[in-house]
């Protein structure tokens, strides 16, 4: 048996079990690979919201990755809810020496409008982690924010990406479940220097358990990359992956239920 890539994931952690740390762990080793974690934050929630939310100090963010680090090659790593500006700068003294592809997924706002960010924590994740960034994954209202482009059409979705290639990132990925109108497809934007962009469709799965799919995405796109997958590949398989356990999630309690992580690897 080949050993398997080990993959981070820098994140807060969800008590319902359907996000955060908890999502991202169930993804990596459905899909094949060995997960940890740095906790960046823990939260009081479930499928009808989140209710609390308390944050480590930085230095214990920062002795958690170091700590890992001493002890695992990482292969690739992912980050989620960063939550202040403190525990970024924590967390990018560290990243910025690193080699491994790092997925950036700005989490700022829950699914049910709860904000996971303090307020100066976005000017500092551009600042700070979106240049360390092998791919930046903001959905249509992080996209806004960032890059300061209304997005309402493939056109702006575009443009929303360029400009935050132009800020930093290596990559960009403007995810469309938030911009797409149609009942058929999901358009996810790839964007990469020097080349055109790239349309990722896949079929609109109309369920209401989607809580936690923007921290399974990102996390099954740097378990593509820790196993060696190039960017459109990573990005494609991690796509597929979502888009199955989109059709088969199911709602574990109240409220919102989560994708299914094993049925996404077809376990």
């Amino acid at each position: 048996m080949l050993q398997p890539p080990n993959v981070l994931t820098i994140a807060g952690s969800d008590s319902g079990g359907g996000a955060g740390i908890q999502a991202d762990l169930k993804t990596m080793t459905a899909m094949g690979a060995y997960g940890m974690s740095v906790i960046t934050a823990l939260t009081a929630q479930n499928g009808l919201g989140v209710e609390g939310i308390r944050a480590p100090e930085p230095g214990v963010a920062a002795l958690q990755l170091r700590t890992v680090r001493a002890g695992f090659p990482v292969h690739a790593a992912k980050t989620g809810m960063m939550f202040s500006a403190g525990i970024i700068d924590a967390v990018a003294d560290i990243l910025e020496g690193e080699s491994f592809p790092l997925v950036v997924d700005p989490v700022c706002v829950s699914t049910s409008g709860h904000l996971l960010m303090e307020e100066d924590g976005a000017a500092r994740l551009k600042e700070r982690l979106m240049p360390l960034a092998a791919l930046f994954t903001p959905n249509r209202p992080e996209a806004e924010l960032f890059s300061g482009v209304r997005i309402a059409s493939d056109e702006e979705a575009v443009e929303a990406g360029a400009r935050l290639l132009a800020m930093g990132a290596k990559a960009v990925l403007v995810k469309g479940g938030h911009v797409d109108g149609s009942s058929v497809f999901v358009t996810d934007w790839l964007l990469e220097p020097g080349r055109e962009p790239v349309a990722l469709r896949q079929p609109h799965v109309d369920t209401p358990n989607t809580h936690g799919t923007g921290c399974t995405l990102s996390a099954a796109i740097a378990t593509q990359l820790a196993f060696g997958m190039p960017l459109g590949v990573a990005v494609t398989k991690a796509q597929e992956y979502l888009n199955r356990a989109l059709r088969h999630a199911y709602a574990p309690g109240r409220g919102h239920g989560p994708c299914n992580h094993r049925a996404g690897a077809g376990l």
